[in-house]
């Protein structure tokens, strides 16, 4: 059985149950059992000092993703795969900026984060990008998570 858990320290009032959805159908997709992860909601601020801290980029970003398993021998009995930080200022401008709801680009971003949790990272090519990028397509159409 997966867990998880969602943490709003921005205090985002809208309904996010949904991801619920995006989260398990993904980890089922991808045939991982028994794997822990969290998710938090942050403010631009606190994204933009992770980023800079972390990858060395003076500016805000959508999502990070701190994936805990970093190794490929080692499967424990349960897979603490790490967190996922969510700047929803930077998802609502987002949403409003490509026309999609709220929930169609958190679904998204959460989607790609734990992709990311799970060794999956389009900034190492044109494949990769093109793998990763359909892969969360393929999710949130069968979750009928659309514009």
């Amino acid at each position: 059985m997966n867990e998880f858990e969602i943490v709003n320290e921005y205090n985002y009032q809208e309904n996010y149950d949904y991801l619920n959805d995006v989260i398990n159908h993904t980890l089922e997709k991808l045939q991982i059992k028994k794997a822990y992860l969290s998710i938090i909601f942050i403010d631009d601020k606190k994204m933009h000092e992770m980023n800079k801290n972390y990858r060395g980029i003076d500016r805000t970003t959508d999502v990070l993703s701190f994936a805990l398993e970093d190794n490929d021998t080692y499967i424990p009995e349960i897979r603490q795969l790490g967190d996922i930080f969510i700047s929803i200022p930077k998802m609502q401008e987002q949403a409003n900026t490509y026309a999609h709801s709220e929930k169609r680009e958190l679904s998204f971003l959460t989607c790609h984060g734990l992709l990311h949790l799970l060794g999956y990272d389009h900034t190492k090519g044109k494949e990769e990008e093109k793998l990763q990028f359909a892969l969360q397509e393929e999710i949130l159409n069968d979750l009928n998570i659309i514009i």
